[in-house]
């Protein structure tokens, strides 16, 4: 497996291109605000062709650039239902800080040509490879991870791709709007504490960390473990 990984824009919002190798299809997960430059300089490097776009969650950070990346690359988007509307109105669900980062920026906002909504359980097949969807609500109602088989690493079993629901060391914001801090306990508690430890996450924002680490250190996560053995 081939994860090709930056950070974009002010935000610093981690995309990911993730293909079964070098030359061949793959999935562009979140492309943030300035990502389309990164994605294409990626693209001519390892040969790579998207064919679909997947959204953790819809704040703008992590889908400014959905629209122009699908339409380079003909490529269908893929989000959960209950975050669409922030395709067309990403000021729904951003701080007055965040909306400032805009202020002077050109942009019409519109859902890209192909979207396909997503289900908690759902498997989905895209590039060669294979996608379970995670429903995690509490950073916003619609926050989606995706797991996917990590192959070529032994050691690692899965790849979790968790937008902001799980970083190293913390968990996203609950105080945007659509955020709910009990709901984002509940998703954590079924979502990320049954993962085999060596599960590998790939957050929205900074370094890559595991579920095991995160377990053992995470103090939201140490809050949940007592109470999941009740």
């Amino acid at each position: 497996m081939l994860i090709v990984a930056f950070a974009a824009g002010p935000w610093a919002t981690n995309c990911y291109l993730v293909a079964p190798g070098a030359g061949q299809e793959c999935v562009v997960v979140d492309p943030g605000m300035g990502a389309s430059s990164g994605i294409a300089e990626a693209c001519r490097e390892h040969r790579l062709r998207p064919s679909a776009v997947l959204l953790t969650h819809g704040h703008i950070d992590h889908v400014f650039s959905v629209v122009p990346v699908a339409g380079a690359y003909d490529a269908v988007a893929y989000v959960h239902p209950a975050d669409r509307h922030l395709l067309t109105d990403p000021a729904a669900g951003i701080s007055p800080e965040s909306a400032a980062l805009l202020l002077g920026v050109d942009y019409s906002f519109a859902e890209p040509d192909v979207v396909c909504e997503l289900a908690d359980g759902q498997t989905i097949e895209l590039a060669g490879l294979t996608f379970v969807v995670d429903h995690t609500p509490g950073h916003t109602g619609g926050s989606v991870t995706f797991r996917s088989p990590y192959l070529g690493r032994r050691e690692a079993p899965e790849v979790m791709f968790a937008g902001d629901l799980l970083f190293a060391g913390s968990i996203g914001r609950t105080d945007l709007p659509g955020g709910d801090h009990p709901s984002m306990l509940r998703s954590l508690a079924a979502k990320v504490l049954p993962l085999d430890d060596a599960v590998v996450v790939l957050p929205g924002h900074g370094s890559q960390t595991t579920v095991g680490r995160e377990r053992a250190t995470n103090p939201y996560l140490l809050d949940l473990v007592p109470a999941e053995g009740h």
